[in-house]
């Protein structure tokens, strides 16, 4: 019962979508039998749904990680994975373009072929991805001083740049292909022309996809009719500027809104004051995201932490403002193929960043590591894999009392959508740096089909940090939840499906079953009247036909959807044509759902993986740095090869190539160091670099040869260093003083092991 402080929250439902229209793309022009577009959702095998996008650059992956990878990410809950094909790393030398060992990107899109996943090229010319000169080679920039305009010099290499992509990859395009969608041009704002230039340049050449994007945001304009503009969202930049606050271009993304444009993302390449319009989205698409931040990278002077919750609000926010596709930059990161192809101050570019490093605290890591974020976006994609067929035609609309203002801290940010019968309750209390409010005393009335649908059915607290999405008089297999306090995840399949719901810390786990349904519990049987309790762990049985399991927040990020098969899992799991594998460096722990229970997984592999201390020879202790090496745009340079032999800390790794490891294995180095830049060389030369942001270093080595000298070299951070770092490392550097160190190196052989088959 509502206590009499309680707080009854409404909302008008409103539909305030543009009318439904069909575009020329995809439905007349490159039409295509799996995808199709129309201006509210994306058709995906002839329904609506919501895809999911992952962006994995394959010239920063071994090639024999690809598959691997692409395996996991779909485990993952992604329908497709998008890759810019950086032209620099392919043709650095004029006349000398290649597409061998690590840059085929020919076999990169068989690999997805084989895994059944789709592909998104995001082909440039100029891409950037932190590459230097935006992935021209310099070679461009000299020949056609007006690039990315319509000046016939540059049109007439990039003209040739597309020939020499069409001749790898024109074969996955068409109604039969893989690619089903090309990116033009990246972050180009006022040049509609070139981009619709361009891209017939690239059609000349045989190069089609039913989806043909640009970036949107910004205030872009761009040629209306011939791409699909897509958005961005970020929690935070290492593009801001020294010493700046946390921009309220990033605080924009953890309010719900109707709003897209994103005027912070790549503006780091704009005049200073430059003014920025920001425009409404085009009504002939729908609105959809290529840029949702999975992770960040570092630049020398700006060190920014993307922790998983700060991603998984930022997810549930722009799905609860009505995204009909999310795309994750990064979902795998990854080391660039060769030394100083990256974006620094003497490129002009305002950011200094890794020579080798692009990590960017991926949901899979550089090394091929999952992340701390990649369950919590399991989960996320799970939900939209489950019900993105429904969600796709459904409309958001906002409380006449959300928060307007970004600074607004207090108010509760909420949103439903719905189609007038059914729908869900998001709700985010989550933000970075700086905590939004919880609320006290709340229920939610929302008006469905004619009838008021009440949540919960007496008074809650929402705490701060809450990311939830309700559902509201959902059906499912015959049934249905009228609501429930716990937050959808998957459906797995099955002769009774199972419906999985994440229960909030905090909050009690309540449900609201229609009226009359039977339930099973625990052996005992009862008739759905009022509202009751959920435990985590605990399954119902719903009129024999369907299965509600309830989960907490930390089991819910161990799950893995993989078909008809529910894996609780900390390590890696994904399927293959001869069945399970996992990824792990001890036997793992798994279990597989029954359909009534967990039971455990047994597995197997024929390899001895583990985990071994490395021991490091002290060679040179560090020297006193600067508290800046320089700057270009009021922002702290890295230091160089020379600053780093003079000041560096060195040791030499010893016995790395103590035990054997078998084909198939991973060897990784992890690092937990503390300093301001650190770099592996062997014999003498750097391969790897890392600038420190607090998180461990891992390093896949698998390949390195073990004769080889191997030395690490950390460059001191003091607290008087000119560096933005995040809260948690600027107050380990305040306690120390002066930090370099390396306090343990371990070497991790991971192996695969094979699930027992069904």
């Amino acid at each position: 019962m509502s206590t009499p402080t309680s707080i009854v929250r409404t909302v008008r439902l409103h539909d305030s979508r543009p009318p439904l229209t069909v575009p020329t793309m995809s439905n007349e022009i490159d039409q295509h039998p799996r995808v199709r577009l129309n201006s509210r959702w994306i058709e995906i095998d002839g329904a609506p749904g919501i895809p999911v996008t992952g962006e994995l650059h394959f010239s920063r992956i071994p090639s024999e990680r690809w598959e691997e990878t692409l395996r996991v990410m779909v485990a993952s809950g992604l329908t497709s994975v998008s890759t810019y094909l950086f032209w620099i790393h392919h043709e650095p030398e004029r006349g000398e373009i290649s597409f061998e060992g690590d840059l085929d990107i020919a076999r990169f899109i068989e690999t997805a072929e084989r895994v059944g996943v789709d592909v998104v090229l995001r082909i440039g010319p100029w891409c950037h991805g932190e590459v230097r000169n935006g992935g021209h080679p310099d070679w461009v920039i000299a020949a056609a001083p007006a690039a990315r305009t319509n000046d016939p010099d540059y049109l007439a290499l990039a003209a040739g740049w597309y020939a020499a992509v069409a001749e790898q990859v024109a074969r996955f395009c068409g109604p039969d292909g893989r690619v089903i969608g090309i990116q033009i041009e990246n972050e180009l704002y006022d040049q509609p022309d070139h981009i619709a230039t361009l891209k017939q340049l690239a059609r000349d050449v045989g190069l089609s996809a039913p989806l043909w994007t640009a970036t949107g945001w910004g205030g872009a304009l761009l040629p209306a009719h011939e791409v699909f503009p897509l958005y961005s969202g970020y929690a935070d930049g290492f593009w801001a500027g020294q010493g700046s606050t946390w921009d309220d271009s990033f605080r924009d993304h953890f309010r719900f809104t109707h709003e897209w444009d994103d005027p912070g993302v790549g503006g780091d390449f704009r005049e200073e004051g430059a003014e920025i319009v920001v425009r409404a989205i085009d009504p002939e698409f729908p609105p959809a995201t290529c840029e949702l931040g999975g992770g960040m990278a570092t630049a020398y002077h700006r060190r920014p932490i993307a922790r998983g919750r700060d991603i998984a609000a930022l997810a549930n926010v722009k799905i609860g403002n009505g995204s009909a596709w999310q795309g994750f930059y990064m979902f795998a990161g990854g080391i660039n193929p060769a030394d100083h192809l990256q974006e620094t101050h003497a490129t002009g570019y305002p950011n200094d960043l890794p020579r080798f490093d692009y990590d960017f605290q991926a949901p899979i890591g550089a090394s091929g590591r999952p992340g701390a974020s990649l369950g919590l976006l399991r989960d996320h994609n799970a939900f939209l894999s489950a019900f993105g067929s429904r969600l796709a035609d459904m409309y958001s609309s906002l409380p006449d009392d959300a928060p307007v203002d970004i600074h607004d801290r207090e108010s509760l940010r909420w949103a439903v959508r719905t189609d007038g019968h059914s729908g869900f309750l998001f709700i985010n209390t989550h933000q970075p740096h700086e905590p939004l409010s919880g609320s006290s005393g709340v229920r939610f009335r929302i008006d469905l089909a004619g009838e008021q649908v009440t949540v919960p059915d007496r008074a809650i607290d929402i705490p701060s940090g809450l990311i939830a999405r309700w559902p509201l008089r959902l059906e499912l297999a015959g049934t249905r939840i009228e609501w429930a306090t716990a937050s959808v995840a998957g459906v797995v399949g099955g002769k009774i499906p199972t419906i999985v719901l994440r229960a909030h810390d905090g909050i009690p786990a309540r449900i609201q079953l229609t009226t009359g349904a039977r339930v099973i519990s625990g052996g005992e049987e009862f008739i759905a009247g009022e509202p009751f309790d959920l435990e985590p762990g605990q399954s119902l049985l719903v009129d024999d036909a369907l299965r509600v399991l309830t989960v907490d927040k930390r089991q819910a990020e161990r799950l893995w959807y993989l078909g008809d098969d529910l894996i609780d899992s900390a390590d890696a799991v994904w399927r293959e044509p001869g069945g399970l594998v996992l990824r792990a460096e001890q036997p793992p722990t798994a279990h597989r759902w029954n359909g009534d229970r967990f039971e455990p997984l047994e597995v197997t592999t024929s390899s001895a993986p583990g985990i071994q201390p490395v021991d490091l020879i002290s060679l040179r202790t560090a020297g006193d740095p600067p508290t800046r090496y320089g700057e270009f745009m009021g922002r702290s340079s890295a230091p160089s090869d020379a600053q780093i032999d003079e000041l560096a800390a060195v040791w030499r790794v010893a016995a790395l190539d103590s035990g054997a490891h078998s084909p198939g294995d991973r060897v990784e180095l992890v690092i937990e160091w503390e300093g301001d830049v650190a770099q592996l060389r062997r014999d003498g030369v750097p391969i790897r670099d890392r600038f420190w942001d607090g998180l461990p270093w891992r390093i896949d080595v698998t390949h390195i040869d073990p004769a080889a000298e191997l030395t690490l070299h950390v460059v001191p951070l003091t607290a008087g260093s000119e560096i933005d770092l995040d809260a948690e490392a600027r107050a380990r550097v305040e306690r120390g003083g002066r930090l370099c160190a390396i306090h343990e190196v371990t070497r991790v052989v991971s192996a695969r092991w094979t699930g027992t088959p069904r």
